[in-house]
């Protein structure tokens, strides 16, 4: 990977957003695009949006959320403890023992308490720990002392970073999503770097906001664009490790390039478009299968308004919700040359309505 893209990526995965708190992640996007767009804009509900063509009435969405689960504190103890939320979907047993940053009044460490196992009833020693039984232990001795660095409704997130491991597998806390908003900037780069766009075709890279609790900066932000077609990214799930059926999930691995989603959230149109690049760029690809909608911001996309022509990419992800995800760093560069490679078959009359033919 390029030496600046690589960097970005760490930069975006390691700053702190969980969603409706995606500021810092925002800065991120906003100065690595600025360079490669005519214009970049940020619009109320804080998605970024990264524009070629800008006045090219055919339009392109290209949409990977920004923002990342994590906790919000709501009720600091008498005892200085701060008791938490979710931000998004959590595993509850993941978190015991865990060291977080609570982002205050300035960042400030600490570490997910339980009572130690020694202490558990016996009952309790036989259930999944719920993250009500849990709290955050700053290290404070009271409330007022917490009440220092911490306010009701600051957010938490996991002690850990990008790092690589053998050959191009990296992990991370936050690949999911701000993976995504890499590959639609690393898109958007390569269209501008490499042409091939056609200049009646405007094309908006956006890192949208608070996909995590509902897909609601994806819906916001296509309602204001209004495109015509779009693609979203995100990570799905690898079922390459021990213990994942095949049979009922479908086959989907690491390092064999991105997924292409097949199914009634991508219209088949698009899909075709999608495949045809890849084959034509020699790009790997594996096919992803969903019956109906998808959790992701390519449904919020599909939905807007009269109806938009979407594809859904994603990248094979291991141990997803996680703070140690696990993908492949080629998997990656090359869905952004896929996403690019799709908007360069754009063109201001293309028709996206479903036929036979």
């Amino acid at each position: 990977m390029r030496a600046e893209s690589l960097k970005f990526l760490k930069q975006i995965v390691d700053t702190p957003s969980p969603s409706g708190y995606e500021e810092r992640a925002a800065e991120v996007y906003r100065a690595y695009t600025r360079p490669l767009a005519d214009e970049v804009r940020t619009d109320v509900h804080g998605n970024v949006a990264a524009i070629l063509n800008p006045k090219a009435k055919m339009k392109v969405m290209l949409a990977g959320h920004m923002d990342e689960i994590g906790f919000i504190v709501h009720h600091v103890g008498d005892d200085g403890m701060l008791y938490f939320s979710a931000i998004g979907g959590h595993d509850s047993v993941i978190p015991v023992g865990q060291r977080v940053w609570v982002h205050g009044k300035k960042k400030v460490a600490g570490v997910i308490g339980r009572k130690a196992i020694h202490l558990l009833e016996e009952d309790e020693k036989k259930k999944k720990p719920e993250l009500k039984d849990l709290w955050i232990d700053i290290g404070a001795a009271t409330k007022a002392e917490a009440d220092e660095v911490v306010s009701l409704g600051d957010v938490a997130t996991f002690q850990y970073e990008f790092q690589t491991l053998l050959g191009d597998r990296a992990t991370a806390r936050g690949f999911d999503n701000k993976m995504g908003s890499f590959i639609v900037a690393e898109a958007l780069r390569l269209l501008k770097a490499d042409g091939g766009l056609d200049p009646g075709v405007g094309v908006y890279a956006v890192a949208t906001v608070q996909e995590e609790i509902g897909l609601r900066g994806a819906r916001t932000a296509a309602y204001g664009i209004a495109p015509q077609t779009g693609l979203a990214v995100d990570v799905n799930h690898a079922v390459d490790y021990p213990g994942v059926s095949k049979t009922r999930y479908g086959q989907l691995d690491v390092g064999k390039g991105p997924s292409v989603m097949r199914g009634a959230n991508a219209n088949p149109i698009v899909f075709k478009m999608i495949l045809d690049a890849a084959k034509e760029d020699e790009i790997p690809y594996q096919v992803d299968v969903a019956p109906g909608g998808t959790g992701t911001d390519a449904n919020a996309m599909q939905l807007n308004m009269g109806g938009m022509a979407t594809g859904l990419l994603g990248v094979a992800l291991r141990y997803m919700h996680t703070p140690c995800e696990v993908l492949s760093l080629t998997d990656v560069e090359d869905c952004a040359k896929l996403m690019a490679a799709y908007c360069r078959r754009v063109r201001p009359d293309t028709d996206f309505t479903p036929r036979i033919s």
